[in-house]
């Protein structure tokens, strides 16, 4: 142990002096950091409100608006099919929908919240638009995956408070993380 602690105090000199020549701190404690560096642009409230889009498990964040499985179908035929081909399993990316002959992890068989389907096309989807569809858009394919993987019913309607309610199949194989003391986790 010993020598552990002097190699890594030969390992640091020895840093100090290939470093030297150079005005950079070994430690950024070693130097105060400006206040500002000089670069980027001041966020704003209306910034920060137009970013944080995160939606909770408990529903948390869900904007207004709602959708069925109907209305999602027709968006999924214009924005989702050459991505995650007609069905939702024999695209050429993530399989959305189980066919029962895949082991594949799907919404339907994976995912622990219907609240992190919505979150997730919500921010990430379509692959070549992120962030392009309106919230009642959202909701009308969040509808339709729920119901090509049979967790809800084509005339179901999902909005701000039917979405959380839902219970994914998947989710009694999840752990609740109830560790306290830091970032509560939901």
């Amino acid at each position: 142990m010993t020598a552990t602690a002097c190699q890594s105090t030969n390992e640091e000199e020895q840093v100090e002096k290939e470093v030297k020549g150079f005005d950079v701190p070994v430690h950024p404690d070693d130097k105060k950091w400006p206040a500002r560096f000089g670069f980027g642009n001041e966020a704003d409230r209306s910034t920060i409100k137009r970013l944080d889009i995160s939606i909770a498990p408990d529903g948390t964040g869900l904007p207004a608006g709602k959708g069925f499985a109907d209305q999602g179908a027709v968006i999924y035929k214009v924005k989702c099919v050459a991505c995650h081909g007609s069905k939702g399993w024999e695209g050429p990316f993530d399989q959305l929908v189980s066919d029962d002959s895949s082991k594949a992890k799907t919404i339907g068989n994976y995912w622990p919240y219907a609240t992190t389907v919505f979150d997730y096309i919500r921010r990430a989807m379509p692959y070549n638009a992120p962030g392009s569809l309106s919230d009642e858009e959202v909701y009308q394919l969040t509808a339709f995956l729920l119901y090509a993987n049979g967790i809800v019913k084509i005339n179901e309607e999902i909005n701000a408070k039917t979405l959380p309610k839902i219970e994914m199949p998947a989710k009694k194989f999840f752990v609740v993380d109830d560790r306290k003391g830091g970032h509560e986790v939901y």
